[in-house]
């Protein structure tokens, strides 16, 4: 039986081939295709098991087992699969995450290894917030520490718009946001909360100022209120105690900090100090973090500058300069006190002048006029002119001066502002009579450029040497160009201009016998540590002798007196020595001479000088003599300063020279019978 079956299996017939074999053979398993590849190799088919498997019901089934056999394990791997198939899916997915994730990493690396600190760096970049401490401006003082010109703190609010929105007022039904802010703060910095709120709301980027200038207090007020993005920015201002009374000295300080003038220009690298820095980090809503980083480097406050100046006299001397310039009508006028023996300014007022705390409400000028006003000195120029004559020994102060009614020189006729006939003076009559013509005769016996020499000595055709801003050095023409009528008007003060300084200059000189001392504004400056570097003295120049500069004082006593040009000039219980000063005025808005310049120079104790007292008028309109209009000045100021430097009377009297021939023979005669007396 298994023989029968086992050919009927081999051989086979139509209509009752197996159906198990069949399906075997179709679709083989592992074990089938072993026994396949076993049974049925090339080298077993015939020819004639070709023919039959050709033909007749089991044509399908031998082709599909030759197939079948064919299928090996090695073919089977060899088929391509599609991109559609799982697999090849899975394997595209796979490597995308990898290639992903390989990019995280990389970049992961980069972030905490190799960039580590540029990124920390970064963020500390997008917290840090820097802000610049202003430094304190130095102090300008007076010579006994009165405040000319300090600095005081002030804050300006400032605002992160950014931040400012998540504040919320009082319980959850209280408003929130900028408008509340804006109310909040409106009431303390005296502004309107709409004025706060549009600020905010139109600012761009996370800074803006909200108020300027406010004071400490104020901002504490603001600060109480916790509003996030509110912050202040410490800044300074400059105030000056005494207003007017020194504006046109100590100049002003701008909004951008920039000087604008005077003291505070002439010493800025004085007293400008060295900005500091303060750097916190700030979280999101704009507060600071307390536990992170903080660095503040303080700021170097500048130096105090003192000057020379005495506050209470500068206040009085400014006070009765503005009485008379309104009294008189005049345009403007300067007033300077000077110590005779070493040149301290001790008060240099000028009018009108400005307030620098409100220079909105300057009208005019905003500098010196003691420093850039020129104009042409007149009679108070005879005092050189004489005193280079004496020094010559062309005269003595009772050589005589015969005076005529008019005097031809280069095509012109020169008089004296009186009328009058001809005169028998002494030098020392010509000088209290203030005489043109007296010294043109005694003055042109002194070859110019001699003369010009004397006048430079004397300080004029150059600046000071305070370095005060805008200061002028005048105009002193050479002498090569004192030609025609310049050769004599420069005798008597015309043909040059001079500014207030370097005219008070000639009297210091005659105070301090004959030794001219460049004039000092600023006695020193005061660092860090407390300590005042002085101010270099100046050097003196020897104009005229010792000898000759007392002659000077006790002809100038003369001016004073009873027969002289300014009896107004007397100060009770004083020996007084000056000069009066009427020069043509020019007026540059005109181009030419419009008006009068009225002055007095003098000094005081005449027998022992410690003070020189200068008052200028310019285009008085009630008089224009400086014995008038300038003496009165004088004598006001002169004893204020005497009473407030203590300086007591010297005690003895005048001994003035004879002003006429006759009084000098008249002397003489005196002199005579006192030694003819046993």
């Amino acid at each position: 039986m298994s023989q029968t079956r086992g050919r009927g299996s081999s051989s086979g017939s139509r209509g009752s081939t197996p159906r198990s074999g069949s399906r075997r053979a179709d679709r083989p398993t592992r074990g089938d295709n072993r026994t396949t590849s076993t049974r049925r190799t090339p080298s077993r088919r015939t020819p004639s098991s070709r023919r039959s498997s050709s033909h007749g019901g089991n044509r399908t089934t031998s082709t599909r087992r030759a197939s079948t056999s064919r299928r090996t394990p090695s073919s089977r791997r060899k088929r391509r699969i599609g991109v559609g198939h799982p697999h090849r899916r899975v394997r595209f997915l796979l490597i995308a995450i990898l290639f992903v994730f390989s990019l995280f990493g990389a970049q992961l690396l980069r972030l905490q290894a190799l960039d580590a600190s540029t990124v920390a760096n970064a963020a500390l970049g997008n917290r840090l917030h820097q802000v610049t401490l202003p430094a304190e401006r130095g102090n300008i003082t007076g010579a006994n520490g009165t405040l000319l010109a300090t600095s005081v703190e002030r804050r300006n609010i400032t605002a992160d718009p950014t931040a400012v929105p998540t504040y919320r007022e009082g319980a959850d039904t209280g408003p929130t946001g900028i408008t509340a802010a804006a109310r909040a703060i409106a009431p303390l910095v005296d502004t309107s909360p709409e004025a706060l709120a549009t600020r905010l709301r139109s600012a761009t980027g996370r800074f803006t100022y909200l108020v300027k200038d406010v004071s400490p207090m104020t901002w504490r007020k603001v600060a109480k209120l916790g509003i996030p993005g509110i912050y202040s920015e410490q800044t300074t201002k400059r105030l000056y105690p005494l207003g007017g009374t020194v504006g046109p000295l100590t100049g002003w300080v701008g909004a951008d900090g920039s000087p604008g003038g005077g003291l505070e220009l002439m010493m800025n690298k004085a007293l400008t100090g060295k900005p500091g820095q303060a750097r916190y980090e700030l979280s999101e809503n704009g507060r600071v973090i307390p536990t992170a980083e903080h660095e503040v480097r303080s700021a170097v406050p500048g130096k105090d500058v003192r000057t020379t100046l005495n506050a209470d006299l500068q206040f009085y001397a400014q006070n009765a300069l503005a009485e008379q310039v309104r009294k008189t009508g005049a345009e403007s006028g300067t007033v300077i006190v000077m110590d005779a023996e070493n040149a301290r300014l001790r008060a240099v007022a000028s009018w009108p002048t400005f307030d620098p705390d409100h220079l909105d409400q300057a009208d005019g000028k905003l500098t010196s006029r003691v420093f850039d006003s020129t104009f042409e000195p007149g009679s108070t120029a005879k005092v050189m002119t004489i005193a280079a004559s004496l020094q010559e020994g062309v005269v003595t102060p009772t050589t005589e001066v015969t005076v005529p009614p008019r005097l031809e020189r280069a095509g012109t006729s020169f008089k004296d502002a009186e009328e009058h006939g001809t005169e028998r003076l002494t030098a020392a009559g010509v000088l209290a009579h203030s005489s043109n013509m007296g010294t043109i005769l005694i003055g042109e016996q002194v070859k110019p450029s001699v003369m010009h020499h004397y006048f430079e000595k004397f300080g004029l055709g150059s600046k000071s040497g305070i370095g005060f801003p805008g200061e002028t050095a005048g105009l002193l023409p050479p002498a090569s160009k004192w030609a025609s009528t310049r050769r004599y008007t420069v005798l008597f003060g015309q043909g040059f201009s001079v500014n207030a300084l370097q005219d008070v200059g000639v009297f210091q000189t005659i105070a301090n016998d004959g030794l001219r001392v460049p004039p000092t504004l600023v006695a020193g400056v005061r660092d860090a540590h407390g300590t005042l570097h002085r101010t270099p003295e100046n050097h003196p120049v020897r104009v005229v002798s010792p000898e000759v500069a007392r002659e000077m004082r006790h002809m100038m006593e003369s001016v004073v007196g009873e027969h002289g040009t300014a009896p107004a000039a007397e100060v009770e219980g004083y020996r007084v020595a000056g000069k009066t000063g009427t020069a043509d005025r020019y007026d540059p808005d005109t181009g030419g001479y419009n008006g009068y310049t009225a002055s007095f120079i003098g000094l005081a104790p005449a027998d022992d000088p410690q003070f020189v007292v200068a008052v200028v008028l310019q285009d008085p309109k009630t008089s224009i003599y400086g014995g008038v209009v300038a003496a009165p000045v004088f004598s006001d100021v002169m004893r204020y300063t005497l009473q407030e430097y203590r300086v007591p009377p010297t005690g003895t009297k005048a001994e003035p020279y004879p002003l006429t021939v006759r009084e000098r023979k008249q002397l003489d005669r005196k002199h005579q019978r006192q030694e003819q007396r046993p």
